[in-house]
């Protein structure tokens, strides 16, 4: 009897640390991209879209604000911050490289920290 309780503990441990590692297949993600303009904007979703996984991408030019919908079991937002970055950008969580930096149109080249 006690082989029996043990086995079905054990069975339903497993089961919900299994539930606990599911992925997100709808995660609202937001976080502070710096840019400028429209072609920042362009830019930015572009590179949001370009992450497999990412089904939503929309950066506000005022508020400097990227909010985008993806699939965690395709991607992670630190694979999203890494390619915001490598097009020049800088995020809260990911800083662009000098030379990305450089390679941005002059009237897209914001202050960076």
């Amino acid at each position: 009897m006690n082989k029996i309780v043990l086995i079905a503990m054990m069975v339903f441990l497993g089961f919900s640390a299994q539930a606990q590692t599911k992925k997100n297949k709808n995660l609202k993600y937001t976080t502070e991209v710096n840019g400028n303009c429209e072609q920042c904007k362009k830019r930015i979703e572009k590179a949001a879209y370009g992450v497999p996984g990412v089904k939503t991408a929309t950066w506000d030019v005022g508020s400097h604000q990227l909010s985008v919908i993806l699939n965690e079991e395709k991607c992670s937002p630190a694979d999203l911050n890494k390619a915001i970055a490598k097009a020049g950008h800088d995020t809260k969580e990911v800083k662009a490289t000098t030379e990305d930096y450089d390679n941005l149109h002059s009237c897209c080249k914001y202050v960076r920290e």
